[in-house]
């Protein structure tokens, strides 16, 4: 097994990671920002370094302060947990460079499936079902143009290097197109840098489902059940439901059969989800993407399960191979997540930055409560705006952005707004 862990991650994934590491008997480093020098994290931390000053480019995004770090403090391996860095490749492959084990899948299976135009033609290849759309990346409104009177409307524009609901925008006729395309190739730049965008029929009335996968160096892979997680804002999932009750033993075992296809197509290795749509029939489904990390649902797998998934990923870093197979996976009990967010429902769901004053958690057999809060922690400011590629104070005064860019930083508002 690895013997000390960094850390990449802040709040409760960070403290998951860690507890995990504890109970596999891995030391591990933790990593904050200056902004989060009083996180709960930190102060469970056995070690931690300061990374850099409270905007998230500057820190967690930091390649090279989190290698240092790694280094510096003797690390043989480092999580990314989720967001940040986490479905990097660059990232990825600088670890292996500097001798450090990256906890997630190589840089090349990254590459394969965090391109959602050229994971569309992988898994199409593989025989996995995608929904009608461009043949790879679109690169002007025409092109766009072309490929919607193919498929028909309504159809949904992309990014390629999309994920958290970022970059995607409906059109519901050839007038929408222009300024749809313009708007997510900017969104898509300010969050991910990437402005590269494909787009594909939109299903209406689909349910989002999830397979959770994992896969060892060895080439084994299994999947461990699927997740509902069609309840959503603003393209964000806001609970999630395990086992989905819409789909039939049939139509689960099709579509794991799927998703260890699609896994095995990019040469996957350690935890990760191949997402689907399910059309309103509840008889289609089709690949969506395939996030290359742990999500933040994965606790109700684990529910049902019975399987760490984590301590599944560190395992699978540390070059075992999986101790379970396909047969040895059940499904007992049904599982929900909510996630709770600080935001102020009364003024659109915007950012509430603040100090906790009193916290009190739900508890009792079955219940689970993941979370980096306590009774008088602050919220600071600078963690504020929902966009990925940054962390500074909320957008206030000015222009006022479009409802889903509500509570995005200053910096960020412009960046998309041109």
């Amino acid at each position: 097994m690895l013997k000390r862990v960094l850390i990449a991650n802040r709040g409760e994934i960070a403290l998951r990671v860690r507890r995990a590491c504890r109970e596999a008997g891995i030391e591990t480093v933790s990593v904050y920002s200056q902004a989060d020098a009083e996180a709960l994290h930190v102060q469970l931390a056995t070690r931690s370094v300061c990374i850099g000053p409270p905007r998230a480019a500057d820190s967690y995004l930091n390649p090279q302060a989190l290698l240092s770090a790694a280094i510096a403090t003797g690390c043989d391996g480092l999580h990314p947990g989720y967001g940040f860095l986490s479905e990097n490749p660059e990232f990825a492959d600088a670890c292996a460079e500097n001798g450090i084990t990256f906890i997630g899948p190589s840089g090349d299976a990254i590459r394969k499936a965090g391109s959602k135009s050229a994971a569309r033609d992988l898994m199409r290849a593989a025989g996995v079902p995608v929904t009608p759309g461009s043949d790879g990346p679109i690169s002007s409104v025409e092109d766009a143009l072309a490929v919607a009177e193919t498929v028909g409307y309504p159809v949904l524009l992309k990014a390629s290097a999309g994920g958290g609901g970022r970059g995607i925008r409906r059109c519901d006729s050839a007038k929408d197109l222009p300024d749809a395309y313009a708007a997510a190739k900017a969104e898509a730049n300010a969050c991910f840098g990437n402005d590269e965008m494909y787009l594909e029929k939109l299903v209406l009335e689909p349910r989002h489902i999830e397979f959770q996968i994992l896969a060892d160096r060895q080439g084994h892979v299994i999947h461990l059940g699927d997740r509902d997680c069609s309840i959503q804002r603003r393209n964000q999932k806001l609970i999630e439901e395990a086992p989905a009750r819409c789909l039939t033993p049939e139509l689960r075992e099709e579509m794991g059969r799927a998703a260890v296809k699609a896994a095995q197509a990019v040469h996957y290795e350690g935890a990760g989800t191949v997402e689907f749509l399910l059309d309103s029939d509840g008889q289609h489904f089709y690949f969506m993407e395939m996030n290359t990390r742990i999500q933040v649902e994965h606790g109700i797998t684990e529910m049902i399960t019975g399987v760490d998934l984590v301590r599944q990923q560190l395992r699978i870093a540390s070059g075992l191979p999986l101790d379970l197979t396909q047969e040895d996976v059940t499904l007992t009990g049904h599982a929900i997540e909510c996630r709770i967010n600080a935001e102020d429902p009364t003024a659109n769901f915007r950012p509430c930055p603040g100090k906790v004053e009193f916290l009190h958690f739900p508890g009792g057999p079955g219940v689970r409560v993941d979370s980096a809060l306590y009774n008088g922690c602050t919220l600071p400011p600078t963690r504020s705006c929902p966009m990925s590629c940054c962390s500074t104070p909320p957008l206030s005064g000015g222009a006022a952005p479009p409802p889903f860019w509500t509570g995005a930083c200053r910096s960020c508002w412009n960046s998309a707004a041109g």
